[in-house]
């Protein structure tokens, strides 16, 4: 199955439109409540702690609503558009939390510089990386001579970022030079020393370096399993996909999209559409990412979308881009974290799980906590054990300093158990900071409460900041184009498509080499991708997440 490109905005709706119209089997235990479980997320919403819910197929506001122990109207006063539309499945709710006193935000203090500022003798306008005099004078309807003489430039060469008082006409004189540059060694010229900031700044303007050329790109993806859950994903990642080509477009970028169907193993699709692709995206699984490479070895650029496991055939594959951050890149930059904060009078305590059987993951993470040198003390033991341990743990801690501790361990109910203890000592007054694997956010038996009192922090491949606008933009856009929420598929489905598809139209062909050269922070991933010593590209963009005392959850990183 091939359907091809959507060359116009028309045409683009209309594909959008026709993907959601699918024959679903239902049988009679799909109707069945889904239980509610308490949200782990918190946010501050006019002072007040709010939980952000994600509603799941057949809740309702009745089970809701006596889940948090809230009244119905207090959910439609914090989500007006549950009142006038109902509430839909995959939409976030902001639902009050009426145990926790108002706390006061102080506002953060704004360190961008727009890209244009008002004065009173004039426009302070910020030099792009791809603007000269004359493309300034010509945006602003002045003389190059006016902008020059109101800077007092001595010659036309600009650098990035560079301020220029843009005066109200070619008529104005300035008598003063008020010329503010920011230092900079970069010429104006040299767009791949450019930065990612850089890179969102001038989206604005829809200038790029290869403004006429349309990107080729084939999707791959298992689509036939209608019904699924791995199929609703899979067309999840395809609507966020088509929603990054709209966007697109409105910046001029214009993006040649053949989608193919391979589920079940089946490829099909030729060795020649692929080679003559720009990008691929996917497939999904290493299996089928095996065959496609024996299938076209000479592909130019081929993603792996969502599986981690692909991270193996990175090593073989010069052409691969592995975009899920692996686990164990996550759990070194857990270490690595720790490491960061340990002062001279802090302790760093390792727990592990007596008798628990040999796991990979935990390997993985005592490894990343040796690697770094840090002297720690460990600390085993039973979950039999657990109502006896805090004395035990006292005797390692310190009163003088913080007690950093890591949780060598993804069982829920040894981690639990370690969570619960560590409350215990934080009533008993004790400094202490938690470091966890990013499988801990899915552990539905420890309250969120826990999470905030211990001040984890969490390294982690995704994470969505639902306070950002641009995070809340592309939710409103998604609503309005497919009446349905975007799932954790559809952002990545639209971070990938935007960021490599604009790597492409910025640098054309010799655009992987560039994909070093950028940290791109999207809406739920960063790609920062390192070149492997034989093969492809290794995603390395790790988030670091902090659970603090005010009940904040804060992307730092």
């Amino acid at each position: 199955m091939e359907k091809r490109v959507i060359r116009s905005i028309s045409r683009l709706m209309l594909a959008m439109a026709m993907t959601f119209v699918l024959p679903v089997s239902v049988s009679a235990q799909d109707y069945e409540n889904t239980p509610v479980s308490i949200s782990k997320e918190k946010i501050r919403v006019d002072g007040k702690v709010c939980y952000s819910h994600i509603v799941l197929e057949r809740q309702t506001l009745f089970s809701i609503s006596k889940a948090y122990n809230v009244s119905i109207e207090d959910i439609y006063r914090y989500n007006p558009s549950v009142k006038e539309n109902g509430l839909k499945k995959n939409s976030i709710l902001i639902i009050p939390c009426n145990d926790e006193p108002a706390v006061h935000v102080a506002e953060p203090e704004k360190a961008e510089v727009p890209a244009v500022q008002t004065q009173s003798d004039g426009t302070v306008h910020i030099v792009k990386w791809y603007e000269d005099l004359d493309v300034i004078a010509d945006k602003y309807g002045v003389t190059v001579e006016a902008i020059m003489k109101a800077n007092g430039l001595k010659g036309r060469k600009l650098t990035k970022r560079q301020k220029l008082i843009i005066p109200a006409s070619s008529d104005i004189v300035v008598e003063e030079t008020v010329t503010e540059e920011i230092p900079s060694t970069e010429e104006v010229d040299t767009p791949a020393e450019e930065t990612e900031e850089a890179v969102q700044e001038e989206e604005t303007e829809n200038r790029w370096i290869f403004p006429d050329r349309e990107v080729s790109v084939s999707l791959l993806l298992p689509l036939k399993a209608t019904g699924s859950a791995s199929s609703r994903n899979n067309m999840d990642f395809y609507s966020g996909v088509l929603l990054a080509t709209y966007d697109m477009a409105k910046e001029g970028i214009k993006t040649e999209l053949s989608v193919y169907d391979v589920a079940d193993g089946n490829l099909p699709v030729t060795k020649e559409r692929i080679e003559n692709s720009d990008l691929v995206i996917g497939p999904i699984s290493s299996g089928d990412l095996s065959r496609l490479f024996e299938l076209a070895p000479d592909a130019k650029a081929v993603i792996s979308p969502l599986d981690p496991r692909a991270e193996e055939l990175v090593g073989t594959h010069e052409n691969m881009i592995q975009a899920p951050v692996p686990h164990k890149l996550q759990y070194e930059d857990l270490a690595a974290w720790l490491k960061e904060d340990k002062m001279y009078s802090d302790k760093v305590i390792v727990i592990t799980e007596k008798g628990a059987r040999q796991n990979a993951a935990v390997d993985m993470m005592k490894a990343a906590i040796d690697s770094t040198g840090i002297s720690y003390s460990p600390f085993s033991y039973s979950i039999l054990e657990g109502r006896n341990v805090t004395e035990p743990l006292i005797r390692l801690m310190t009163d003088k300093g913080t007690n950093r501790f890591l949780i060598a361990s993804e069982s829920e109910a040894f981690v639990n158990d370690v969570v619960r203890n560590l409350n215990v000592l934080v009533h008993k007054k004790y400094d202490i900071v938690l470091y966890a694997p990013s499988k801990i956010r899915s552990f539905e038996t420890i309250e969120a409460e826990n999470f905030h009192n211990v001040n984890m922090h969490v390294s982690l491949g995704y994470y969505i900041d639902y306070s950002d606008k641009k995070v809340m933009d592309f939710i409103m856009k998604y609503r309005a184009l497919f009446n349905t929420e975007p799932t954790q598929f559809a952002f990545q489905g639209y971070d990938i498509a935007g960021s490599f598809i604009r790597l492409h139209s910025r640098y054309g062909n010799r655009w992987p080499s560039k994909i070093g050269d950028h940290e791109m922070q999207m809406l739920q991933s960063t790609f920062d991708c390192l070149k492997t010593d034989d093969g492809g590209y290794i995603n390395t963009g790790v988030r670091r997440i902090i659970y603090g005392n005010d009940w904040s959850v804060n992307k730092i990183r």
